[in-house]
């Protein structure tokens, strides 16, 4: 029997904000979920996934691209990544971009150069084009304390129809690992794209 068909494309970008967890997790996700999931990762997050977790990512698309699809199982064609500079991506373009992105984790300087439409890479371009075509965009900030700068960004992107995410895991559902918090956080993020889970229960079940 042939394989069902692959869902909407979802961009995820991973910048270099403490919390590479979350998006690599986030990846695990989608790809479950049967979604095509195009992935950039900045230079800076490359070393905060070798700083915050046993992977280590090659920074060649390709190589990134086989390297995801070995971690989290991927069929052929599910996962696509792009080089910071690949203008030529799909994710550059309004008539090529998908639906939704999200930037998990997101820094504050990411954060600062898409509330200011910088697009001085990839990561930033494919933002700046999903808030001009009013698309799902997606911010997971891992800063404390907030200054000034980062709540004025975060609210110049809110009114601009940015769901601002903060990764913040609540303790109701009683996490007993490190993995039940990335999962908490998770969870929020696939219930903004109104993608089903079973990450944890939903308030009231």
């Amino acid at each position: 029997m042939a394989e069902p068909a692959l869902r909407a494309p979802v961009t995820v970008a991973l910048t270099g904000a403490s919390g590479a967890q979350y998006g690599l997790r986030l990846i695990e996700a989608l790809v479950a979920a049967r979604h095509e999931v195009w992935v950039m990762i900045s230079k800076a997050a490359h070393l905060v996934v070798e700083t915050e977790t046993d992977a280590t990512l090659p920074a060649r698309p390709e190589r990134l691209a086989q390297a995801l699809v070995e971690r989290t199982g991927a069929v052929a064609g599910q996962i696509r990544c792009f080089g910071r500079e690949e203008w030529m991506a799909p994710v550059a373009s309004g008539s090529g971009a998908p639906s939704a992105m999200v930037i998990c984790p997101c820094s504050t300087g990411t954060l600062s150069a898409v509330a200011t439409g910088a697009s001085n890479n990839l990561i930033e371009r494919a933002a700046d084009v999903a808030l001009k075509e009013r698309r799902q965009l997606i911010l997971v900030p891992r800063e404390t304390p907030l200054s000034t700068i980062h709540l004025e960004n975060m609210l110049t992107l809110a009114r601009m129809g940015a769901v601002i995410l903060p990764a913040a895991p609540g303790f109701y559902h009683r996490p007993a690992s490190v993995e039940d918090l990335v999962d908490f956080v998770v969870a929020r993020i696939l219930n903004q794209l109104g993608i089903e889970h079973r990450m944890l229960p939903r308030w009231g079940e």
